[in-house]
């Protein structure tokens, strides 16, 4: 969609009045012109000329030409200076003013302009230059020698009294975003925008026809109708924007109410409303937060990105805007006349109408550039589906361990629009076994190692105990392979001495949890303290305490140990960013990471998913208690391996990993 604004900026104004050159041969006689020169530089570019000696205007009459000439270019950045000053006769002097606009601060762009660019600018600077003549005459009376003729072709040489310039943007084309494989996931769609227009209805019924248009659309009845009722009496007043699907059953209804209408438009959207929506964010009219934090780089009315990756990329996909300067002609005398004429109005005056602005200056907008994520649109959407029924705030996420590409970061209804998948922070409970089992293999324990699968264990007087379903054939002296498999807490926690928290800090790290990571899009890899003792350091051998990850965290643990080695999670393609850290974590550690995750579907908590169609998964269970209730709520966790796929599946509010997450899990993997 494409808007067409004035240009408004606030930025300071730089001056430079430098003489490069005075024609050889001038007498020594006359005192040198270059102050006045200077001095009307500064004036030209401040507005103030107390300090020009002007021959024909005083410097407040000079100043509020000048103002009311520039406008819309008041505040752009400029600079102004004098390149030669020639001698027309004894006492007289002409001098070259450059002129250069610099429109950077709006629009990086160096393209070359189309108006006259007769002045040198070899930096590339400028995006605008031209030269006006200033002409000086010699005056004995005057302080510096010199008056200065008055006139706005000091501005612009096709200026004339009473003319302006005008400064209008035009709003580049947005560009896509793009998925796994280059396929389009946001792109101009139709769209109607759905309001009252109050010049089709009296003013008076005006707020009446808000509530009734706010019932069909499902917006806030008084809430519409108070910004209607404030409104301009020519004013559109919009209620809200429909995908052309949702508007399509409504269009009768709205037609139905007085000064209700639909205007088709376009505007940036994914296939669906929920698609990836906490990830990719929104598009629409610039807030006056976003105007003011832009530094002029977005103007009101403007479409931007709101929040997500719209927002975080707006620059790039927003495009370069358009910029025109127009050469506004005075408005016709009120009280000019002509002889009668088919064209005068009834009491005999000129209908003489207005000349038509002059272009002085254009660049073209240029269209924004398409941002590349790595989601596959088909597991995005399965995994959306599955969670669309999920009440508590909830999250798949899915990567590729052979490249770290996050092929899908679905966060459920529950989340209220908080993208749960990447940024959530939550204690990953059991799944986090595999972090403490890689602390426990580095400390010399193997999978067939014997460790106490006690009924409860104790740490500094507090009791830890296992899940209320441990199945109790597993109590007692066990292999770590089937203490991973059962998910027996007391086992990892009477390793507490074995392996430090440190220790516990550089196995996650090694699996990619708790690294600062440039995924490309706003996350949180996770967070594992490297100093707890005591039942804080107990906590953290079984995913709690202090440490907290995100399901997209999780979902990495998961792709480092099926790719063998640290995986970095990515959202956004990213050609130009720094190459991955060098990866801490082994073949033969993953190996066995590997085995223990397989050990979990064929002897232990996830053996529902040993039927899933494809590569063997492997997987883990995870449950972590939370809040003061007593019993405490209980969050549910699930993580994956199947192949090159990796998932994490989370429900804020739940009975288990495998209960809760788990039929999530294999929903998906089914699929």
């Amino acid at each position: 969609m494409i808007r067409t604004n004035p240009l408004r900026r606030s930025v300071a104004a730089v001056a430079g009045g430098v003489l490069v050159a005075t024609a050889a041969g001038c007498s020594s006689d006359p005192p040198d012109p270059t102050p006045v020169v200077n001095a009307l530089i500064h004036g030209i570019t401040s507005g103030d000329f107390s300090d020009v000696p002007l021959a024909n205007a005083t410097p407040e009459e000079a100043g509020a030409a000048v103002e009311a000439i520039k406008g819309d270019l008041a505040d752009l950045v400029t600079q102004i200076g004098s390149s030669q000053i020639t001698e027309t006769d004894e006492n007289t002097r002409e001098a070259t003013i450059d002129i250069a606009w610099d429109f950077d601060s709006i629009d990086a762009s160096d393209e070359a302009p189309t108006g006259p660019t007769s002045t040198s600018d070899p930096a590339g600077q400028f995006d605008w230059t031209y030269q006006t003549t200033a002409t000086l005459h010699r005056d004995e009376g005057s302080e510096l020698g010199w008056t200065v003729d008055w006139s706005p072709s000091l501005l612009h040489p096709q200026l004339i009294e009473g003319a302006t310039l005008n400064l209008s943007r035009t709003q580049a084309q947005r560009a896509d975003i793009l998925g796994a494989g280059g396929e389009v996931i946001v792109t101009e769609r139709p769209v109607y925008r759905v309001g009252i227009d109050k010049t089709r209805v009296d003013a008076a019924l005006a707020p009446d026809s808000a509530t009734a248009l706010a019932e069909v659309v499902g917006v806030d009845p008084a809430g519409l109708a108070e910004r209607v009722q404030g409104a301009g009496e020519r004013a559109f007043v919009e209620a809200i924007t429909l995908r052309e699907a949702d508007a399509a059953p409504l269009l009768d209804q709205i037609a139905a109410i007085e000064g209700a209408v639909a205007i088709e438009d376009t505007l940036a959207l994914a296939p669906t409303r929920e698609f990836a929506r906490p990830v990719l964010g929104t598009v629409g009219e610039a807030t006056a937060e976003l105007v003011e934090e832009s530094g002029g780089r977005i103007e009101a009315g403007d479409v931007v990105g709101l929040s997500g990756l719209q927002q975080q990329y707006d620059a790039v996909l927003g495009g370069t805007p358009g910029l025109t300067v127009e050469l506004v002609p005075p408005e016709p005398s009120a009280d000019a006349t002509s002889s009668p004429s088919p064209t005068e109005g009834a009491e005999g005056e000129s209908a003489e109408e207005p000349a038509e602005p002059e272009v002085l200056f254009e660049r073209e907008a240029v269209a924004g550039t398409p941002l590349t994520t790595t989601l596959d649109i088909d597991l995005q959407s399965r995994a959306e589906g599955i969670l669309a029924d999920v009440e508590p705030a909830s999250a798949i996420v899915a990567v590729q361990p052979s490249t770290g590409a996050v092929l899908a970061a679905a966060s459920g209804p529950g989340g209220d629009g908080y993208s749960t998948a990447t940024l959530g922070q939550y204690a990953p409970g059991s799944t986090f076994k595999v972090v403490t089992s890689l602390a426990l293999l580095r400390a010399g324990l193997s999978a067939d190692s014997v460790v106490e699968c006690t009924p409860a264990a104790t740490v500094d007087g507090r009791a830890f105990e296992n899940y209320s379903d441990y199945p109790s054939g597993a109590i007692g002296e066990i292999t770590l392979r089937q203490a991973v498999a059962n998910s027996c807490n007391t086992a990892f926690i009477n390793q507490n001495g074995v392996a430090d928290q440190a220790s516990l800090a550089q196995a996650a790290a090694s699996l990619g949890l708790g690294v600062e990571t440039a995924t490309g899009a706003p996350s949180f890899l996770g967070s594992v303290p490297a100093e707890a003792d005591g039942t804080a350091h107990a906590a953290s051998m079984i995913g709690q305490g202090e440490v907290l990850a995100s399901p997209l965290a999780m979902a990495t643990v998961a792709a480092s140990v099926a790719a063998g080695h640290t995986v970095a999670p990515m959202v956004v393609e990213q050609p130009l960013a720094d190459p991955a850290p060098e990866s801490t974590l082994t073949a033969d550690e993953a190996a066995v990471l590997q085995d223990l995750m397989r050990a979990v579907v064929e002897e232990g908590s996830g053996e529902f998913l040993g039927d899933v169609p494809g590569d063997p998964v492997g997987a883990k269970t995870g449950t972590a208690e939370y809040g003061t209730e007593s019993p405490p709520r209980t969050h549910a966790w699930m993580i994956a391996t199947q192949g090159d796929l990796a998932v994490a599946v989370f429900v804020e509010d739940g009975e288990s990993g495998s209960r809760t997450a788990g039929p999530l899990l294999e929903e998906f993997l089914r699929g």
